[in-house]
């Protein structure tokens, strides 16, 4: 069984919360059926980690302004791209296969930007460990677990979930080819494109 903090961070995970959402210990402790003392602590270590925030007595899920999501792709994108180029130097043929097949199987989530997203995820987790760098998988947790803050998902843009899948396959097809140079770039060209992308779903919101 899960603990009550992994429960919170999923249900942020998942929209269950969203940004601005006050979290009461004594519903969150009903809700999954856990005692108050353990939601508590919970609490305590989502606040330390900033992904909950004060507001007064009471604790809500943050949100990231526009400098926090511009310093948290920039991070990214280093992050992201260090895992491709040794995920193309140490990913072992079974593991390019599986990176190759979910690119296929996510061809049938274009439909649905939130299937996509969650299948999105765990494509990028699969490069995280096929870099096979412990070090860098923690770090990476940490950056995707922040980005649970964003709003919602970049692939809900229209045309973006093909683009993305499109760019998925170019970084598989470096990996799988052991060219750590061309597996860097494809990966920063997609995180560029996620970047760009949610840059004008701002604009577009902000008009």
């Amino acid at each position: 069984m899960k603990d009550a903090y992994s429960l919170i961070l999923t249900a942020i995970e998942s929209g269950t919360y969203r940004p601005g959402d006050r979290l009461v210990e004594s519903e969150l402790a009903e809700r999954f059926g856990v005692s108050r003392t353990p939601v508590r602590e919970a609490l305590q270590r989502l606040e330390t980690q900033a992904m909950l925030v004060r507001d007064g007595r009471s604790l809500i899920v943050a949100s990231l302004d526009h400098s926090q999501l511009a310093e948290l792709y920039a991070v990214r994108a280093e992050l992201e791209a260090l895992a491709a180029r040794l995920a193309a130097r140490h990913a072992s043929p079974e593991e390019a296969r599986v990176l190759a097949h979910m690119v296929e199987e996510d061809h049938k989530s274009t439909g649905d930007p939130e299937a996509l997203a969650r299948a999105n995820k765990r494509f990028h987790r699969q490069i995280h460990l096929a870099s096979h760098n412990r070090y860098l998988v923690q770090q990476l947790d940490l950056v995707h677990r922040t980005m649970a803050l964003m709003a919602r998902t970049s692939l809900a843009a229209e045309g973006r979930s093909e683009t993305a899948l499109a760019e998925h396959a170019r970084i598989v097809d470096a990996i799988t080819a052991g060219d750590p140079d061309a597996a860097d770039h494809a990966l920063r060209q997609h995180i560029s494109m996620a970047w760009e992308t949610r840059l004008k779903l701002e604009a577009k919101e902000g008009a």
